[in-house]
């Protein structure tokens, strides 16, 4: 079903009657200002990504801290604050200030209430494919995984939300760590006939065979179509590999180009990428590849207000877009194809405020029909936070302080080590710390807790391999996922300079770390064989017991490192230490 723009504002004026808590600061009409861009064009897309799994409003913090280096500097995404704004000309101390930045986040969060929701994205969905006939939804994948609903249900509490959303195409990444059997049965049983899924990147170990479509063609208002998927890249790398043993990943620019070809010999006239590369990825990949017109991208969790436009090796333009997380954003693109190319475009990204838009009742019955049997579970409050729990930033954030230091607390170590990880919802100060908020930081399928000996020498090995995943200059060796987080360890930073050399001044209670010593440092996430890991308990339970103990969580102060040779970095933002 879908609802016309008289319906819309007829919903929302109703709602506002009824009591439905809208924002006081959003009359109607900005509301259907906001929510009603104007068409454009023949040829439609609206593109989420990397919702991990959040069917509820959430508050997420973006980064203050996202540094670009070599080419990268300066340059989209790695702008954050008032240097983002001024880039894209959003004004401080708006709405779009909040959804974009982590400026005021608290007072704004206050101000503004929750972003995204399924039964809220829904309802934009409905409205926008009404007045863009032949519209279709992208999802760019992390899209069964980030919750205790999606880990206890398998992910099939988010492959219910995207049929009933109405995803026409999609790609992945931490898909897979639910195991290749369980992603076919979904792709084979629950997708066939309804949503395409594809990755040109992904073949078999044995033979190279594609596992999965590379591309699906379509036709819009006319226009034949070409959607061609891309999976993350180092998902064996970055995830354990002997949960998709069958299977080899890589970027592969090269079968890239081939597959743009096959699909414009095929009649394509406008041929796309749903991608979970990462956006520098996606940029070097655009300036590579001919004949993309459009990259639809994800995997950095960059919303980014504009698209960014890529000049490929013949001289021609390739846009590449970065939808955000968490559910907060959803992207409207308007092409207007003619005499068999793309002739124009319009970009919208799309701020999902929960209380402006009215939950959509299919979709609400949906999720209240998953969240049933678990509803008493999620709901225990194991403590409160005094201070604002959030993850998103290159080094460290207070989620995963707190996490850091359950370890230590009750695991016990020397030193603990946190996973990158940049999912999971934020929580103000006085906000209950609930399991359903634990686990939207935890819950992964190989959440073993250990406990290791390690030399200082491989501590900073380990240190040195991390950082170069994300400061390496080639952004095609850049693997994924934030800097490692540190408890307890000191130590200074240097993004600029060369794999071996960015760690330094390491320091274990104000003592230098002795290469030769060997410590006990405590992890989570092991990406070696689940047998190896299994005696060790989970992360959750080590995490749920320190906050029972605790009660009451103080603010924290994430401990980050020294950073040296980045002074004036416009990624990096309140953080004086240089």
């Amino acid at each position: 079903m879908s609802i016309s723009r008289r319906e819309f504002l007829s919903v929302l004026a109703a709602a506002g009657v009824s009591g439905f808590p809208m924002m006081r600061e959003a009359s109607a009409a900005e509301v259907d200002q906001l929510y009603n861009p104007p068409v454009t064009g023949n040829v439609h897309f609206l593109h989420m990504t990397d919702s991990h799994a959040h069917l509820q409003p959430v508050y997420f913090r973006e980064p203050n801290v996202n540094i670009g280096v070599a080419s990268m500097e300066g340059h989209l995404p790695h702008l954050v604050g008032a240097n983002y704004l001024k880039r894209v000309g959003f004004k401080p101390n708006t709405r779009e200030s909040y959804a974009f930045t982590y400026l005021d986040f608290v007072r704004a969060g206050k101000q503004y209430g929750k972003m995204g929701g399924y039964a809220h994205i829904a309802t934009l969905v409905k409205k926008l494919k009404a007045s863009r006939p032949g519209a279709l939804l992208l999802d760019g994948g992390d899209t069964w995984q980030g919750t205790g609903l999606s880990l206890w249900t398998k992910g099939q509490d988010m492959v219910d939300a995207q049929l009933q959303l109405g995803v026409d195409v999609m790609t992945a990444h931490w898909e897979f760590t639910y195991g290749q059997d369980r992603v076919k049965e979904i792709v084979s049983k629950d997708f066939k006939g309804k949503i395409d899924f594809v990755a040109q990147n992904v073949k078999t170990a044995d033979f190279g065979d594609p596992v999965f479509p590379n591309y699906v063609m379509k036709q819009m208002n006319g226009v034949q179509v070409a959607i061609i998927g891309q999976a993350f890249p180092y998902t064996p790398i970055a995830n354990p590999a002997y949960l998709i043993p069958d299977w080899t990943f890589g970027i592969d620019t090269d079968h890239m180009q081939k597959v743009v070809n096959e699909v414009k010999k095929k009649g394509a006239q406008l041929v796309v990428v749903i991608s979970h590369n990462g956006m520098d990825v996606d940029r070097k990949m655009a300036s590579l590849v001919e004949g993309i017109d459009c990259i639809f991208g994800g995997h950095t969790h960059d919303g980014e207000a504009v698209a960014v436009e890529v000049r490929r090796p013949s001289g021609g333009m390739t846009l590449v877009t970065n939808a955000g997380s968490h559910g907060k954003f959803l992207a409207v693109m308007d092409f207007d194809v003619r005499g068999g190319k793309m002739a124009g475009y319009k970009y919208r990204l799309l701020p999902v405020f929960s209380e402006l838009l009215p939950a959509d009742a299919d979709m609400t019955a949906l999720i209240k029909k998953h969240r049933a049997p678990y509803e008493s579970k999620m709901n225990e409050v194991l403590a409160h936070t005094e201070g604002v729990l959030y993850r998103r930033g290159n080094f460290n954030g207070t989620w995963d302080q707190l996490v850091v230091d359950a370890m230590l607390a009750v695991r016990g170590g020397d030193l603990a080590f946190s996973p990158g990880f940049r999912w999971g919802g934020s929580l103000l100060p006085g906000e209950p710390i609930t399991r359903e908020a634990m686990m939207t930081q935890l819950a992964i399928t190989y959440p073993y807790c250990t406990l290791s000996d390690m030399t200082g020498e491989t501590v900073k090995a380990v240190m040195e391999d991390v950082c170069d995943n994300l400061f390496n200059p080639d952004p095609y060796y850049q693997q994924g996922g934030d800097m490692v987080r540190l408890g307890a360890l000191e130590y200074t930073c240097a993004p600029n300079e060369k794999m071996g050399n960015r760690i330094q001044d390491m320091r274990l209670g104000g003592k230098p770390l002795d290469p030769k010593k060997t410590y006990k440092v405590a992890g989570w996430a092991p990406v070696q064989q689940a047998s190896a890991n299994a005696s060790n308990p989970p992360i959750w339970d080590i995490v749920e017991e320190y906050l029972k103990h605790q009660k009451v969580i103080k603010p924290l102060k994430p401990n980050e490192p020294k950073l040296i040779g980045v002074k004036g970095n416009p990624g990096l933002a309140q953080y004086n230490k240089f």
